[in-house]
């Protein structure tokens, strides 16, 4: 595997972020080589098209993050059987200007983890949904909709069941070679 430097965006600012907590889990299965970074979306102002000329610097930030990274893992909650606000928020900032598009081409993945049965299946549809108009090659099978329950993680942070955590390293390997036939060399 080549050296790779993933952007994790978590959909969730929740300090006990179930999401959070799964992208660092996720962090530990990956490939030797690749680092990781949190693109932090708290920050940023709401997205307002007369900032596109002089965007905030917590924008221009973010964009410089995104365009330093080989691909982006999206990792989401589900708020109202869709993706949460201030996701689309920061999608729609690295988005624009029009043709300035920060996500264009970056490979891309999705999961989530929500206390509901069905997991983020929702959230995350709506999301690939977006991901495709941007022009972001994003890893479609295996999908990954995990539901949160007590013990889910275990006290270091990694996955407590050895099942779920076999599920979970199959999709990290195949996002793995997504990201390896699809990032910039």
């Amino acid at each position: 595997m080549s050296q790779r430097h993933i952007g994790i965006v978590v959909g969730s600012l929740r300090r006990e972020s179930f999401n959070r907590r799964l992208a660092q889990a996720i962090t530990g299965l990956a490939p030797e080589g690749w680092s990781f970074e949190f693109l932090e979306i708290g920050a940023l102002p709401p997205y307002n098209q007369d900032d596109d000329a002089a965007p905030a610097e917590t924008v221009r930030h973010f964009k410089e993050r995104i365009a330093a990274s080989s691909a982006i893992l999206f990792v989401t909650a589900e708020y109202n059987r869709s993706m949460p606000g201030v996701l689309k928020n920061a999608i729609d900032h690295a988005s624009r200007p029009y043709g300035k598009s920060a996500w264009a081409g970056k490979p891309a993945g999705v999961v989530g983890i929500s206390i509901g049965a069905i997991g983020t299946a929702l959230a995350q549809q709506h999301l690939r949904t977006v991901l495709a108009y941007l022009d972001m090659p994003t890893l479609g099978q295996p999908e990954v909709y995990l539901q949160a329950r007590d013990g889910f993680f275990d006290a270091s942070g990694a996955i407590a069941d050895a099942g779920t955590q076999r599920f979970v390293q199959s999709w990290v390997d195949a996002f793995a070679a997504w990201v390896e036939r699809h990032a910039a060399r």
